[in-house]
């Protein structure tokens, strides 16, 4: 096995042979890269992943960060992965040439991205945070903040965070209190002085690099109430002068750390913004320029948040891939036991992967992370189609697909690939529970990815409540009928198997659009998201059937041991997972209100 991070020949059939990504290189912005060009940024990503981050991921777990005194301490192999990752040019990969880039389609991004995921979450996780940190200022910011933060960020002397959260708010962002009182013009746009509390900062404290950019939302004096009076303000840990230049500390200062059960890499902070600790210029609060429109910021925070979504479901993907493979490596040499009717005790042990329900525990992570695999990297090619598709109406489109399916890209994998770590475990016996083998801490590593940037509670509410509706449903009518086209290519290919699933998916989704047309039927707002988190799974495993009916299409009439493994994966989805779904249609289209009724003293 070449990589016990992400199989090099699953990128290869999902980039090439079923999302055509060469294709690509006739745009445009585009125009440079090739098939090669493609290969070689992968083969980069694997190599420096394999070196550089995978050799530490056991010691940033076991020597997690430390408080010391108002800074943190992390393991050395940390800034110097990071530092590898920014000298190949992987944080601004996808940026244009003009600010340092590559111009590489944004799949072939993310699916560079996967690798280091895989190998190590808590040293990608400074990187991730950076790229997107930079991609809202390029889209939102001006020249100025954009030379002046989004720059460096993107050529790694600078890294980013962004901060959302708060001790009293949690997710609930309309409770944001930190507040922001107008100062000063400046060089970078309209100056504030901020105050406040910021709660689960990843990366918000280290010394990786020489600054750090907080992207803070705040309320302007004299907002409005609730999420229409939010802002957001680029808050540097250190000044940054006209010219570029660092300077004095900034008033963001480190309260505590938090210890987390897993993803320990990544080091989570609370931050006191204007506490008075170091008072820039002699003046209380923290110095913050404003981004865009007062009151807008939760709308342009949402551009970092998105792209921070789709890049939890890809690291979900690539934890449960990498023990997916730990396990099947496991299972291969792993003698244990004899096949059912060998009585002679003398006959040699049989591998585990001989037993059946092993190979059931494989095949059902194989389905998971497979299957997640392929649709972040669909999304992703959903960004390149709605940045750069020849028509205005195919870029719309590819926006409508992607906005109703983010919630199911950071979700799903979310849920099913952590459930593939589960197995990873259980495959491996008693080793699996122990640290002798790395499946324990990818588990960990994994089980954050249900919870951050938006719980399954809050992106299913996001689903059911907005994503499925909007433009009278135009989104949901716009995925189906993209369902419809695969179900009808595999009719056409007249085999057995792909018309079976073919019938399978289109069931499904029917029955996915009337159970949606019951829930917002019933005119009861409240009942009918009661159940909200039942229906994103439901709905989930629809469009994962979706892209292994797509996964089989592109393997059709192809031999070798490969495809047929494609072939019984989508078989085993279609015929143990999709029919999941029924039972919970079932318990949505009765309007249960089981959950609703339960009073609080009854616990």
């Amino acid at each position: 096995m070449s990589s016990r991070l992400i199989a090099r020949r699953d990128l290869d059939f999902l980039l090439h042979e079923w999302l055509g990504v060469e294709s690509l290189s006739k745009r445009p912005r585009y125009a440079d890269h090739s098939r090669e060009t493609f290969d070689a940024a992968l083969e980069t990503a694997e190599r420096i992943a394999t070196e550089e981050f995978l050799p530490h991921r056991r010691r940033g777990d076991v020597e997690e960060p430390e408080f010391d005194g108002g800074r943190v301490r992390l393991i050395p192999e940390v800034r110097q992965s990071f530092e590898a990752f920014a000298a190949a040019g992987l944080l601004a990969a996808s940026q244009d040439y003009e600010y340092g880039g590559m111009q590489l389609p944004a799949v072939v991004d993310k699916a560079c991205f996967a690798y280091f995921l895989a190998a190590n979450a808590g040293s990608s996780g400074y990187a991730l945070l950076t790229a997107a940190n930079a991609n809202l200022l390029l889209a939102h910011g001006s020249t100025a903040q954009v030379d002046a933060f989004a720059r460096p960020q993107l050529a790694g002397r600078f890294t980013g965070t962004m901060c959302l959260s708060e001790p009293q708010a949690g997710s609930s962002l309309a409770d944001v209190a930190t507040r922001a009182e107008a100062d000063a013009d400046s060089p970078f746009g309209p100056r504030y002085r901020l105050t406040g509390n910021k709660m689960w900062i990843s990366a918000g404290e280290h010394e990786i690099a020489e600054n750090i950019v907080h992207l803070v939302l705040a309320r302007i004096a004299g907002a409005p109430a609730g999420v229409k009076g939010i802002s957001l303000f680029i808050v540097p840990r250190s000044l940054v002068a006209a010219d570029g230049t660092t300077g004095e500390r900034n008033d963001v200062a480190l309260a505590g750390l938090n210890h987390k059960m897993g993803s320990r890499g990544t080091v989570n902070t609370l931050l006191n913004f204007g506490e008075g600790r170091y008072r820039p210029e002699g003046r209380p609060g923290a110095i913050g320029y404003l981004v865009g429109e007062p009151n807008r910021g939760l709308a342009c925070m949402f551009h970092m948040m998105n792209e921070a979504r789709i890049g939890v479901g890809l690291g979900a993907v690539a934890l449960g891939y990498a023990g997916y493979l730990e396990s099947l490596e496991y299972a291969r040499n792993r003698p244990q036991g004899r096949p059912l009717g060998a009585k002679d005790p003398a006959t040699p042990q049989v591998p585990l992967v001989a037993h059946a329900d092993v190979r059931r525990m494989l095949l059902a992570q194989k389905a998971y992370v497979e299957g997640g695999l392929a649709f972040s990297l669909y999304c992703a090619r959903l960004v390149d189609e709605q940045q750069t598709a020849e028509s205005p109406a195919a870029r719309e489109r590819a926006g409508l697909l992607l906005e109703i399916l983010t919630p199911v890209a950071k979700s799903w994998p979310s849920q099913w690939c952590l459930a593939a770590n589960d197995l990873a475990i259980q495959v491996h016996g008693g080793y699996g529970y122990t640290r002798d083998y790395p499946v324990e801490q990818l588990y960990r590593d994994n089980r954050l990815n249900p919870i951050h940037e938006g719980t399954h509670g809050i992106q299913a509410l996001d689903l059911l409540a907005r994503k499925v509706t909007m433009e009278g449903g135009r989104a949901l009518s716009l995925l189906g009928a993209e369902m419809a086209r695969s179900v009808a290519r595999a009719r056409a290919t007249g085999d057995e198997a792909l018309c079976e699933y073919a019938d399978s998916l289109e069931r499904a989704m029917l029955r996915a659009v009337e159970t949606t047309r019951v829930l917002h039927g019933s005119g009861d707002a409240a009942r009918t998201l009661a159940n909200a988190t039942v229906y994103l799974e439901a709905f989930g495993h629809v469009v994962l059937a979706w892209i292994w009916l797509e996964q089989a299409l592109a393997a059709h009439g192809k031999a070798g041991d490969f495809y047929e493994g494609k072939r019984h994966a989508c078989r085993y989805f279609y015929r143990w997972e999709l029919p999941r779904t029924g039972p919970q249609f079932d318990l949505l289209e009765s309007l249960d209100d089981t959950t609703l009724g339960m009073l609080d003293r009854w616990f």
